[in-house]
This record gives structure tokens, C-alpha cells and sequence, in this order.
């Protein structure tokens, strides 16, 4: 089966505008990105797909770029324009704001599509700063390891220990949180773009719930990392500290 891998990129983020752009540790962020991605074994190529020429000109000089059209509302729209004239068998999406991506991360999702439409990751929940927060996704799978249901809540209600601190909760049941790379066999990429917004995806604005709410299955790969994306010019700071340490 050949893999790519598609780095969605755009130059517009309202909390951090130009973010591919700026340099961590001396590299574009967009860099760091790609060659985390060439460090694994699964992808015969890795692509940067963007609209906006400032980030292709850069990125042309470490890795091939393809254009794509700027009304995309999605960076999973994004990617699958740039699929659908690509020779591939499958695609994983990777996000374009984390330099730090564990090439093993990349290699499990890939590896996972051998018996999957669709595939992503996810870690455990240790920390109680984020078991309620929106912005950490969980994630609750069934015994083969396939995903029942993606919450910005905390999933599932421990009934019993409602109302126990968060550490007691953590500790009681293996809580997941999803992290937000994706692989996807071609074609099921080519239907899930064609599919209208589904009630649970806008009402959670989670683009994975489209795919669930249409019978694709996802493979959920249980892996031991932290992401650490850049999302406001505070973080940078703190990935360079962890690229010198």
C-alpha cells in the first residue's frame, strides 16, 4: 500500500497569523513538521498542501508543495483535493502546528489502514487540567479497538464516582484523549468530503463525527505521547525548551 502525507497548511490562523511561517529554533515551523514526518517508515512521500503562496515558496525548498483552492472549509477538505491528483492508496493527515510529532505516531496510524477505512490515534488522559477541558478531545473505543464516540466532554460519566475529585476519576478508569492526526484510505477520503456537515459534527465541531454518523469505521491506535502543538505565539517558547532538552 503507498501512503502519503499530507500537511494541511494555511497562512490565516486568527490566534496566530503566519504560524507556519515562524521560526522555532531557527526553522520554520512547517519545517519541523515535515521532517518529523520524513523520520517515519510508512510514507513514501510527504506533501505540504496549501493556498497561500508565502508558505509554498518557503516550503518548496525542503519538500514538494501542492496548491489548492482557497475556499476549502476544512483542512481535511484540503488534503482531499490534493489526494484526488496524487497515485496513493491512502493519506495521513497530519497537523501542520506540531513540530514535535512522534514519527511512531505517523507509522501506527498508517499501519492501522492495512484493516481500516479510516484511522487516528489517541493517548491516556493523566492530567486533571484536562479532563474538562473542551479543547482535549476524548475518545471511548469498543474491544476491537474502533471508535464508538468523540466528546469535547468528558467520556464516559463515571456515575459512581461523580462526585470524587478528577484525580480519583483518572485514576478509577483509563479516560482517552484523542489526538488529531488521521489516516485514510483514499477513496473513503473522496466519499467523507461529498457528505454534508452531520448534526453530531456541528454540534460537537468535530469533523471525525461525520465519518462515524456515515458507518465508517475509525481505528483508534493507543499510543504513549504527548502532543505538543504550537496554537499562540506563547507556546513557542516552550517547544524550543523541549527541542534543547
Amino acid at each position: 500500500m503507498k501512503i502519503i502525507g499530507i500537511i494541511p497548511a494555511r497562512f490565516g490562523s486568527v490566534r496566530f497569523p503566519g504560524k507556519p511561517l515562524h521560526l522555532i529554533a531557527g526553522k520554520p515551523l512547517i519545517q519541523r513538521v515535515v521532517e518529523q514526518c520524513r523520520k517515519a517508515s510508512s510514507l513514501a512521500d510527504v506533501i505540504v498542501a496549501t493556498d497561500d503562496e508565502r508558505i509554498a515558496a518557503v516550503a518548496r525548498a525542503f519538500c514538494r508543495v501542492e496548491m489548492t483552492r482557497a475556499d476549502h472549509p476544512s483542512g481535511t477538505d484540503r488534503i482531499a483535493e490534493v489526494a484526488a491528483r496524487c497515485v496513493c492508496d491512502a493519506v495521513v493527515n497530519v497537523q501542520g502546528d506540531e513540530p514535535l510529532m512522534d514519527p511512531m505516531v505517523v507509522d501506527a496510524v498508517a499501519a492501522a489502514l492495512a484493516d481500516a477505512e479510516m484511522s487516528t490515534a489517541a493517548a491516556p488522559l493523566r492530567h486533571a487540567a484536562e479532563y474538562d477541558n473542551p479543547n482535549v478531545v476524548k475518545v471511548v473505543v469498543n474491544a476491537a479497538g474502533r471508535a464508538l464516540y468523540f466528546s469535547r466532554r468528558t467520556i464516559p460519566s463515571l456515575r459512581d464516582l461523580a462526585t470524587e475529585p478528577v484525580g480519583v476519576q483518572l485514576a478509577a478508569f483509563p479516560f482517552l484523549k484523542h489526538l488529531g492526526i488521521y489516516g485514510y484510505r483514499r477513496e473513503t477520503l473522496a466519499r467523507l468530503v461529498q457528505w454534508p456537515p452531520s448534526p453530531l459534527e456541528l454540534a460537537e465541531k468535530l469533523e471525525q463525527l461525520r465519518a462515524l454518523e456515515n458507518g465508517i469505521a475509525i481505528k483508534v491506535c493507543r499510543v504513549e505521547y504527548e502532543a505538543t502543538g504550537v496554537d499562540v505565539p506563547e507556546d513557542v517558547a516552550r517547544v524550543e525548551a523541549l527541542l534543547r532538552g
